[in-house]
């Protein structure tokens, strides 16, 4: 599934006592979503790193009460007093059998013990598949029948919309959109570098740090692997710059604009980056007049989400009522 449908399944999900299950890849953003989910809920999370517990520490330890041992659970885990909220054991399967079995009555029963889970707390779960190439245990059978899986893969144009509202760097935003393959590759030759949607997002904030793209390319390779570094680096040397950008926001409507598809999604990239400025919100009005619809439906898509204000732009309007029947195509 991709992560807009896992995020629906899950907001359905929350209200019923099944427990969920994400699998995927490290650095897809399974822990992202449910975070995303409790934010939009106003739910608190209690992340619970499954791999870090031995099999005692979920049953707590015992006292003596009145000549008998009860047990006194950890404070980690949620409390009657404790607003509803959401339980995420991450991790599971990268914990021990004997851990993955303390957790079996939790699970299922909501219980483990004499402690209970509180009403309205919800489990969620994730973990990394066997072929990720990462330390995982098999997931007991036992364990494995509490649950609702739900595969989690990365998608493009998800991962595209969640990078302009988050501010991500626009030629990365932009190379991925024409090399959709390397938002997800694989470790090579045993590098501990490898691009995921997390080593993007890396790559982003570091970019910034250094105060620009130029200043990281000895960097890159240690965050996104020597491969796809060395394909960006070619892409952004070829690529339109911040300068050719601005050139054209100074003057959308007889400005060159750019032909190769690499290009126009850095031009839609670049504008969506700065849509929370009129005056980027303006010009790029002007340019949907001007791209070719199939590229204006691409800019009209990321302007909306850099900021859901463009909606009121003329020119925004105007192509929609010429061109709206492109945007579900």
């Amino acid at each position: 599934m991709k992560p807009s449908r896992i995020y629906d399944v899950l907001t359905s999900l929350r209200n019923q006592k099944w427990p969920a299950f994400l699998w995927g890849p490290p650095g897809v953003g399974k822990s992202a979503i449910v975070k995303k989910l409790a934010r939009s809920a106003d739910l608190p999370v209690i992340d619970l790193r499954a791999s870090l517990l031995d099999p005692t520490d979920l049953r707590g330890i015992p006292a003596i009460n009145d000549g008998h041992a009860i047990w006194c659970p950890p404070d980690f885990l949620p409390k009657e007093s404790d607003k509803p909220g959401i339980l995420f054991l991450d991790e599971i399967n990268a914990a021990p059998p004997l851990v993955q079995a303390s957790l079996y009555q939790l699970v299922l029963d909501r219980q483990i013990g004499e402690y209970k889970l509180p009403d309205k707390w919800w489990i969620v779960a994730a973990g990394n598949r066997q072929g990720d190439q990462s330390v995982v245990f098999r997931l007991s059978a036992a364990l494995a029948n509490r649950f609702i899986h739900l595969d989690f893969d990365a998608d493009i144009l998800d991962w595209r919309n969640w990078g302009i509202e988050s501010g991500l760097h626009p030629l990365i935003l932009a190379f991925i959109a024409v090399r959709p393959q390397l938002l997800l590759g694989e470790s090579i030759s045993g590098s501990p570098a490898y691009p995921t949607p997390r080593s993007w997002h890396m790559l982003s904030d570091v970019i910034s740090t250094f105060g620009g793209i130029e200043n990281v390319s000895d960097i890159a390779p240690g965050i996104i692997g020597e491969a796809a570094a060395t394909e960006f680096k070619g892409y952004i040397q070829k690529s339109m710059s911040e300068k050719d950008y601005l050139e054209i926001v100074a003057d959308p409507s007889n400005a060159k604009l750019p032909t190769e598809l690499g290009d126009v999604y850095a031009l839609t990239s670049w504008f969506a980056y700065g849509a929370k400025d009129q005056n980027i919100r303006a010009a790029a009005s002007t340019l949907l007049g001007r791209l070719p619809p199939e590229f204006g439906v691409v800019m009209a898509r990321d302007m909306v989400k850099g900021s859901i204000t463009f909606i009121n732009e003329s020119g925004y309007k105007s192509f929609i009522k010429k061109h709206g029947k492109l945007f579900v195509s």
